[in-house]
């Protein structure tokens, strides 16, 4: 019988003992997204305290013209690749504004969801069938190799995905997407902006308990897929929002004293009364954060379309024309 150092372990569970022997122990919120979290996603972006939707949706109804306008590839084929793509809903109106245009593009969805992927298909196929269309499923940062076509790249990375990586991990980002990115290629960003405390609070701790069980069902999956005994009415959901960085944080804390057993890894893991495991960021920008942002990445900004109550901002990066791939 192979012995715990012999079984190979997927990435999933790499991370998550790697998280939960930590001090202060975290989750990856990588992980949130299988096919059940991938549906509670989507509800929570209907919801109407979760603002960020309505908010990119406005932008992309009212300016989209001017959007496609901004990206001025005047009648040259390109690549629109968008990174998380999820449902696409807001997306899809903004596809729609770019065949109405006649506009000669191709679509690149990218999503580590297969489910979020295959219902987006099916979808666009069913409601803009002349769009041509390959999605690719996986991390972001694996998915760059399959980026390295002749033809110029619009990427799209909305719904202030962006803010979910801490400040290193945005530099690396944004590093990594330069430099598969050639003079002239563009990245359309989804931000959220820093407003009122009690606005954001309400997006991600909402009433409804879809945010809770959103996180909650990344306990679920450790106990499906690494045969564990997380007892979910064990644990409760927060959310804390620092107005003076612009971070908003969620954890789940641990009612009482417990532990929980991962089968898989023969491990069992302590919790203390109080004690936070920490799941997600979401940062909330300035304007000025997000110029210092494209400066340090070597973008130059083109144009920002906010939408009608300054919450959010789409705002158009570009390669400059003197800066050569590297």
């Amino acid at each position: 019988m192979d012995t715990i150092q012999e079984k190979k372990l997927s990435s999933f569970a790499i991370d998550v003992m790697d998280g939960l022997r930590a001090d202060p122990k975290y989750l990856s919120s990588k992980y949130f997204y299988d096919e059940a979290g991938s549906r509670l996603f989507q509800q929570i972006m209907h919801m109407p305290e979760y603002y960020l939707t309505d908010c990119e949706m406005d932008i992309f109804k009212e300016k989209g013209d001017a959007i496609i306008q901004a990206f001025g590839m005047n009648g040259q084929a390109f690549d629109l690749i968008e990174l998380g793509a999820g449902d696409g809903l807001k997306t899809k109106v903004l596809l729609e504004k770019l065949c109405q245009l006649k506009k000669d593009f191709t679509y690149i969805p990218v999503d580590i969801s297969a489910t979020a992927l295959n219902d987006l298909e099916k979808s666009i196929r069913r409601i803009l069938p002349e769009i041509k269309m390959s999605g690719l499923k996986g991390d972001y940062f694996e998915m760059l190799s399959h980026w390295q076509h002749q033809k110029p790249k619009v990427l799209l990375f909305l719904g202030s995905n962006l803010g979910n990586f801490s400040m290193e991990q945005t530099r690396n980002f944004l590093s990594e997407l330069r430099k598969v990115l050639n003079a002239g290629d563009q990245l359309l960003l989804g931000l959220d902006l820093q407003k009122d405390p009690e606005v954001i609070l309400q997006a991600y701790n909402d009433p409804h308990g879809l945010t809770a069980q959103f996180n909650l069902n990344l306990l679920t999956r450790i106990n499906k897929e690494m045969d564990a005994d997380f007892r979910l009415e064990l644990f409760e959901h927060q959310e804390v929002y620092n107005p003076d960085n612009g971070l908003a944080s969620s954890y789940l804390i641990s009612k009482e004293e417990q532990k929980v057993t991962l089968k898989l890894t023969d491990e069992t893991i302590r919790l203390t009364a109080g004690e936070r495991i920490f799941t997600e960021q979401s940062q909330k920008y300035s304007k000025t954060m997000i110029e210092e942002m494209a400066q340090q990445s070597g973008f130059e900004i083109v144009s920002w379309f906010s939408d009608q109550r300054n919450w959010f901002t789409d705002v158009l990066w570009r390669v400059p024309d003197n800066s050569a791939k590297h």
